[in-house]
């Protein structure tokens, strides 16, 4: 499947993308390449592969979640800018319209 000039403006101007009259030929042939090897892969009979989320083997590589102490609040509050009733004090994220 090959790209037009215009697709590749289409593409760009939905990526919020602009382009150079080079940039936009060389994007035309990388982006049609890719979308020709698609096609290519769709005629790989995979009828006898079971779906898979990873081809890697299950297991977790976190570590064991295990409850820790935590620091007192005085230290917590220390390089804080602003606090109030042991809290961090912070400005609103939204105001109130005028």
């Amino acid at each position: 499947m090959s790209l037009t000039r215009e697709e590749v403006i289409h593409i760009a101007r939905l990526a919020r993308l602009e382009l150079s009259e080079s940039e936009i030929e060389r994007y035309q042939q990388q982006l049609s390449s890719i979308l020709e090897y698609a096609d290519r892969l769709k005629t790989v009979d995979t009828s006898q592969i079971p779906p898979t989320s990873s081809v890697l083997p299950a297991r977790s590589r976190f570590r064991e979640d295990t409850p820790l102490g935590s620091l007192p609040v005085d230290q917590l509050l220390k390089n804080a800018p602003s606090s109030e009733k042991d809290q961090f004090k912070v400005p609103p994220a939204l105001e109130e319209p005028q």
